[in-house]
Order: C-alpha cells, then sequence, then structure tokens
C-alpha cells in the first residue's frame, strides 16, 4: 500500500511541476499578431484553451493511477 500511495504522489508531483514548466517556459511567450486590438485576446484565450487541456490530462492519467494503486491493492 505505501509505494502505492508513494508512487501515486511521486507522480502528481511531477504532473505539477512539468505543468509549471510547461506553462511558464512555453505558454508565457507565447503570442499572437497581427489581428489587430484582439492580440491579447485571441492569445489568452488560446492559452486559456491548452492550459484547460492539459489539466484535463493530468486529471485523466492520476485517475488512472490510482484506479491503478487501488486494483492491485485489492488482489492483494
Amino acid at each position: 500500500m505505501k509505494i502505492g500511495l508513494f508512487g501515486f504522489l511521486f507522480v502528481m508531483w511531477i504532473l505539477i511541476l512539468t505543468g509549471g514548466g510547461i506553462l511558464v517556459a512555453i505558454l508565457g511567450p507565447f503570442s499572437i499578431s497581427g489581428y489587430g486590438d484582439f492580440d491579447l485576446l485571441l492569445t489568452s484565450i488560446v492559452k486559456a484553451i491548452i492550459a484547460i487541456i492539459l489539466v484535463m490530462i493530468w486529471i485523466l492519467v492520476l485517475s488512472k493511477l490510482k484506479n491503478w494503486i487501488f486494483k492491485k491493492e485489492i488482489r492483494y
């Protein structure tokens, strides 16, 4: 049980740190130009959509990992 729980927490922290790195390093300097006054709005919308997709992927990964850990624990 402890290895599964620690593994889950380890993966959770790795996803949080990786996600923060992705958002700061890649999405931070990302900008759209050529649409006049709508540049900032379009850039914000694209960044928000990418961030939401990443969060959904992280939730899916953690949910699958949690289910795998509990199924493994129930068998033993």
